[in-house]
């Protein structure tokens, strides 16, 4: 198993040397371990490059059953440990931008004053990532909309409000709510959600399309880019809440929704410090505002 989590770990700093750091191994005792891998099963597994180490072709087909066996030997050590209560773990989750800053911290304090040892390793990415890192196990659940969650098992937590963000000194400022038709001719930047977006649901709902010039990740990326006057966007409503960008934020008629759910496989393979963690999220919903 020490094998495996050398593997992972050498991927996730994309560096043997990185790697032995954070192990506490000798960089000459990862290259043994990794080496004695691809002997044993007949394959290259990673390479060298400028940009660091990354998997070979053959290592993508089988990584996938690395991080698995992980995952499976960390749920088997939680599942004995909750006998005795639950005293360590690690929680492994893939957020959306919006969630991991304006939700996860205030929730990530409270959980560990009643389980201090438990850690957490958030990624963050857009909803297409998210349903990859669910698939191949590198996550333990998401955060996410539940209108992209097909496949896999829901909660619904929250649903939050997006809004049309403006420059402040943009005409359609001054409006206390702004019609979806109205924001069809500025140059609008859309927030790549990886394979579904609410914002350009609700303008194919409304028989419109938007004139699309950027698509962009990260939602302070495109408050900036607002503010210079780039363009303007659909964001959720949580990203105003904590910003000194000269924006401002209107509802938009018809309201654009996104319910945040919680998403996950079978909550039975789940480690059981993320168990923990899903049930204090449910319990907390009525928090989440």
């Amino acid at each position: 198993m020490n094998r495996l989590l050398v593997l992972e770990t050498i991927i996730e700093m994309k560096s043997f040397t990185k790697a032995a750091e954070v192990l506490g191994y000798t960089q000459s005792s990862v290259s043994q371990m990794v080496a004695g891998m691809e002997k044993e099963f007949g394959i290259q597994i990673l390479k060298r490059s400028r940009n660091g180490v990354s998997l070979t072709a053959e290592g993508q087909e089988i990584y996938p059953y690395v991080v698995q066996a992980l995952r499976q030997y960390q749920a088997l050590e939680e599942r004995a440990a909750s006998l005795k209560g639950l005293k360590t773990g690690t929680v492994r989750i893939g957020a959306i931008t919006s969630v991991s800053c304006y939700w996860l911290p205030a929730l990530f304090k409270r959980f560990q004053e009643k389980y201090p040892n438990i850690e957490f390793v958030l990624q963050q990415g857009d909803y297409g990532m998210i349903r990859t890192w669910l698939k191949n196990g590198e996550v333990d659940f998401g955060l996410m909309t539940a209108n992209y969650g097909d496949g896999f098992n829901k909660v619904v937590l929250h649903e939050t409000e997006m809004k049309a963000f403006l420059p402040e000194w943009h005409p359609l400022a001054r409006q206390d709510k702004v019609a979806i038709e109205q924001l069809t001719n500025d140059p609008f930047i859309l927030v790549e959600g990886g394979g579904y977006a609410e914002p350009l649901v609700a303008f194919e709902n409304a028989g419109l399309e938007p004139n699309i010039r950027y698509r962009i990740q990260d939602d302070y990326t495109i408050m900036s880019m607002v503010e210079a006057g780039l363009g303007i966007s659909i964001l959720s409503e949580l990203v105003s809440s904590r910003t000194n960008f000269k924006v401002v934020a209107k509802e938009v008629i018809p309201k654009i929704m996104r319910p945040i759910a919680i998403v996950y496989r079978e909550k039975a393979s789940i480690p059981i410090a993320s168990q923990y963690f899903i049930d204090f999220l449910i319990k907390n919903e009525e928090k989440l505002q």
